[in-house]
């Protein structure tokens, strides 16, 4: 393990390495651009939109992309079918630049090909998340006015089921017969295949033009839709690339050798996240890795899929890396080609690191990420050598283009190893909020993100995240607004008062817990608000512990409910029994 002799002698290393990379004349050279206003560092010298990303797996044209199940399609195929499905849209659908168009469905190849088609003519994709109810899922397309929709059956059918006025026209994927009321994803693109063609290169994709827009749990309840640009999307995916070549330079043993050696990741993230979308996906066309997708996660699945296709990468939240050592097939599974183990979303529990260093193979580099919707999936990160040394920390700042303060409640930046809110600024930070302009003047001060997180600085400029100043749950990765929690809670008949919160779990890292103060003479139980839950808000928002109380739930002074202390018994309770 490193001591903070050697860690400071290796950041000494880095920042020279940094400093040589960021030169303008260099591939991966920066430069300064004015953005709204204020000034921004951005790559100099990358594709500056995303139809030109995927074009980069042209390089390796005829190599495998995306692999699910029985279905595999090469670089080169896949922007083929992602092209007739953009000729498509546009001769079919009528979709012009700025037009949203949604697409909301398992980890398929359609996810992916749906989405480069709507961002390679200058369209606004929207990536729905794919676990709403149905009601969450028409609030979805009315914020957004999205024209299209690409749904598998199982979102079409929970559509069918409820509110029919969102005037959105469907696009199939994998639906359940040929006798669909909608155009099949791959029967649309076979026939747009056959058609004229227009030129896609006649429209004009400039870095500022807005690229997508995805949904975030906000502690107000309602999900907000982030608006992110090209240049946003680009210089996020960059990012990583400028990361991992710095430290390959820091540190030359990382640099594989072995010429059998093929990248892959294992996409076991949900694509409506930007850690599954930007992180998994959309970075594999600068990497020319193999995306290969499981029908949904299963630690077993996994270790079946990372020995059969060599892959090298696995990329998920802690909760997935835990259950994969835990495995029973974990030590009968051939993981010599696993070179990564990286985690986004939240932090490791305690004693996941430690069990990582015995279970996996010396190769095999530990990482941690922490970024946020708003921010492109970019914050900071910490690998391998650094991340044994410091595993509280979740990194410094992601080169080059990132910067990261910490400050007080009233905007006074704070010295290293104080404790305040955490703010972040970069050519990664999204536009806004959609439609949303207090809110987004709000969270966006002077370029600054304020992320709502709550940390510090230590004396080496590594990030430890301390709290959250937003009223959220972090359930294996997904963000639970607790004011959304309270509401549905609100709305039973039987209920007075709620109040939801975060409680420990060795493999979610958070559960949702609830303590319910129901009306007098009522005779609910934990199981009838869980039903009752499940038919108004997703499946991994129904708390998993539910108090019931006959009198006024604890106060503070202000006349808030006392959420810590309901929180700690809660806890308490959890121990005891």
């Amino acid at each position: 393990m490193l001591t903070a002799k050697q860690i400071e002698q290796d950041l000494a290393k880095l920042k020279e390495i940094v400093i040589k990379m960021r030169d303008p004349a260099g591939p991966l050279g920066v430069k300064t651009v004015t953005i709204d206003g204020i000034e921004q560092t951005v790559f100099a010298n990358i594709p500056q939109n995303l139809r030109d990303i995927y074009r980069l797996g042209l390089n390796a044209a005829d190599k495998d992309f995306l692999v699910y199940e029985n279905e595999r399609y090469t670089f080169a195929e896949t922007l083929t079918i992602a092209e007739n499905i953009a000729q498509a849209l546009i001769s079919q659908y009528s979709i012009q630049k700025g037009d949203r168009v949604a697409v909301c469905s398992r980890n398929y190849p359609e996810w992916c090909m749906a989405f480069m088609a709507v961002t390679m003519i200058g369209g606004i994709v929207v990536p729905m998340n794919s676990w709403w109810q149905s009601s969450e899922l028409v609030y979805g397309l009315k914020d957004s006015g999205a024209k299209v929709l690409f749904a598998d059956q199982e979102r079409i059918n929970q559509l069918q089921s409820g509110p029919a006025d969102t005037n959105v026209q469907i696009i199939a994927i994998k639906p359940d017969s040929d006798t669909t009321a909608y155009p099949e994803f791959y029967a649309l693109a076979e026939s747009a295949a056959k058609a004229p063609k227009q030129d896609l290169d006649a429209i004009t994709l400039a870095p500022e033009d807005e690229a997508s827009i995805m949904y975030t749990s906000g502690s107000t309840g309602t999900p907000k839709g982030v608006l992110s640009t090209h240049r946003n999307v680009v210089n996020a995916l960059y990012s990583w690339i400028f990361g991992k070549e710095a430290t390959e330079v820091l540190r030359p043993e990382l640099v594989e050798t072995d010429p059998e050696f093929d990248p892959g990741i294992l996409s076991n993230v949900p694509l409506f996240h930007v850690t599954g979308c930007h992180a998994q996906f959309l970075v594999s066309f600068v990497y020319l890795r193999k995306f290969v997708m499981m029908y949904k996660w299963n630690a077993e699945k996994a270790l079946e899929l990372i020995e059969s296709e060599r892959l090298s990468v696995l990329h998920g939240v802690p909760t997935m890396t835990w259950e994969v050592m835990h495995s029973p097939l974990f030590e009968s599974t051939d993981l010599r080609s696993l070179r990564t183990v990286q985690s986004g979303g939240a932090s490791r529990p305690p004693g996941h690191l430690s069990m990582m260093q015995k279970k996996f193979d010396a190769v095999v580099q530990p990482g941690l990420g922490y970024g946020l919707t708003e921010t492109n999936a970019i914050g900071a990160t910490i690998t391998g050598a650094f991340y044994l040394a410091k595993p509280e920390s979740t990194g410094r700042p992601t080169q080059p283009v990132t910067q990261i303060r910490i400050e007080d409640t009233d905007g006074n930046v704070l010295p290293d190893g104080e404790t305040g809110e955490i703010c972040i600024k970069g050519a990664t930070i999204m536009k806004g909020y959609w439609q949303r302009p207090e809110e987004t003047a709000e969270a966006i001060k002077d370029g600054w993100f304020h992320t709502g997180d709550i940390g510090l600085l230590d004396e080496h400029g590594f990030l430890v995240i301390k709290d959250r100043a937003k009223d959220i749950v972090i359930r294996g990765g997904e963000n639970v607004a607790c004011a959304e929690v309270e509401y549905a809670l609100s709305e039973h008949p039987d209920v007075f008062e709620a109040a939801v919160y975060g409680l420990p779990d060795e493999r979610l890292g958070e559960i949702v817990g609830a303590t319910v103060m129901i009306k007098p003479g009522a005779t609910l139980s934990q199981a009838d608000l869980q039903e009752f839950l499940r038919g108004h808000i997703a499946h991994y928002k129904v708390p998993s512990h539910i108090w019931l109380e006959t009198e006024q739930l604890e106060r503070i002074a202000s006349g808030k409910i006392a959420k810590k202390i309901l929180r700690e018994q809660a806890i308490q309770r959890l121990h005891g029994a």
